[in-house]
């Protein structure tokens, strides 16, 4: 190589030398990954339903004399909800009492009939066959007061169902009736009582999930948050307490539920709600502001700022997302920082110039 072309050559390697080392610093901003307990969850939607739905029906068939309650009330169980005429119910109590009352006098004339028949027996003055219709007449005397025994029963119960309570605490809804109704046993609705507390919230999640829920389920009953869509601060906190034996074909889902307590009846039945199943929670976990984290073609990495005020490029494993924040599960340590505004054009080794600092990410909490 000539002399002159070999000069030239080492000239412009330094001259861009010296132009790469008057690049200015680029202006970045930056924060500080913090460390804080990260719950791992999934997001679902979810349906309110009652614990306890009982539909009232009558269990005499008779005329609707009164209503004790409002519709839309709160009652306890054992409040009383409707009467049925309970005259035709009284008259046959006291036919039963009647009967019962003869059949009783009637077993006393039996057995003392059987028993001077056995003293006869014994003086040897009576027929073995005069005996036996003596004793046959005691027998069928007792059994008949049994069974009209038994109808007195029965005749109380329907007595008693004439009085129609609710069998549950809950809210009521409409009635389906008026006084006056003529209403017939077992048939139709007079009423529906549901149970709001606690409150079951039912929802679904996809059967690739299912493997990860119960191995959390082996380390404790998990942790289960709902909230009306309309009311985002009003999240209330349960208990997962039921996973179905099956996974549904037609979606690929397994149903889940959550008992939610529901004193203040803030959620309703059939009422849509956010769900959020806490699977675990990762302690000490390094948390950026989402946007720190950029995609490459290898994969997620953040700008960490070295004290020298140069950048490295670091390849993460992001992991849950909390609102405007990720936890990083690998890749990054608490409490080294990193660039959250003006990634473009940073290259590893860059020096960078702070012209702002975000504060750290606030620690997420369970919800």
């Amino acid at each position: 190589m000539p002399w002159a072309a070999l000069a030239l050559l080492l000239w412009g390697c330094g001259r861009r030398a010296e132009v790469a080392r008057e690049v200015p610093p680029r202006p970045v901003e930056i924060t500080n990954a913090v460390s804080a307990d990260v719950p791992v969850y999934l997001d679902e939607i979810g349906t309110c339903g009652a614990v306890e739905t009982v539909i009232i029906q009558p269990q005499v068939s008779g005329r609707v004399a009164e209503l004790h309650f409002e519709d839309g009330a709160e009652v306890e169980k054992g409040t009383l909800l409707f009467t049925i005429d309970e005259r035709p119910f009284r008259a046959a109590v006291a036919r039963a009492e009647a009967t019962v009352a003869q059949d009783r006098a009637k077993l006393g004339f039996a057995r003392e009939r059987l028993l001077r028949a056995e003293k006869l027996r014994k003086a040897g003055t009576i027929a073995p066959e005069e005996f036996d219709v003596a004793k046959s007449g005691a027998d069928e005397a007792e059994a008949l007061l049994r069974a009209d025994e038994a109808a007195l029963e029965s005749a109380r119960i329907n007595l008693g169902y004439c009085r129609i309570v609710s069998p549950i605490d809950g809210r009521l809804g409409d009635r389906m009736v008026d006084a006056g109704n003529i209403v017939e046993e077992n048939k139709g609705r007079l009423l529906v009582v549901r149970r709001q507390d606690p409150m079951y919230v039912h929802f679904t999640i996809p059967e690739a999930e299912l493997p990860r829920v119960r191995r959390s389920m082996e380390a404790g009953a998990l942790k289960v948050l709902a909230k009306i869509p309309s009311d985002p601060d009003g999240e209330r906190e349960g208990t997962l307490d039921f996973v179905d034996n099956t996974v549904q074909e037609d979606s690929g889902t397994v149903r889940l539920r959550a008992l939610m307590p529901n004193g203040d009846r803030h959620f309703w039945p059939g009422q849509f709600v956010e769900v959020r199943l806490v699977l675990e929670v990762m302690r000490g976990a390094p948390v950026v502001p989402s946007r720190a984290v950029q995609v490459g073609q290898q994969g997620p990495f953040v700008f960490v700022v070295g004290q020298d005020a140069t950048v490295e490029l670091r390849r993460v494993r992001p992991g849950q997302k909390h609102g405007d924040d990720v936890a990083i599960i690998e890749g990054l340590r608490a409490g080294e920082t990193v660039v959250i505004a003006g990634q473009l054009g940073l290259v590893p080794g860059a020096k960078v110039e702070v012209v702002g600092a975000g504060p750290p990410a606030p620690a997420p909490t369970s919800k």
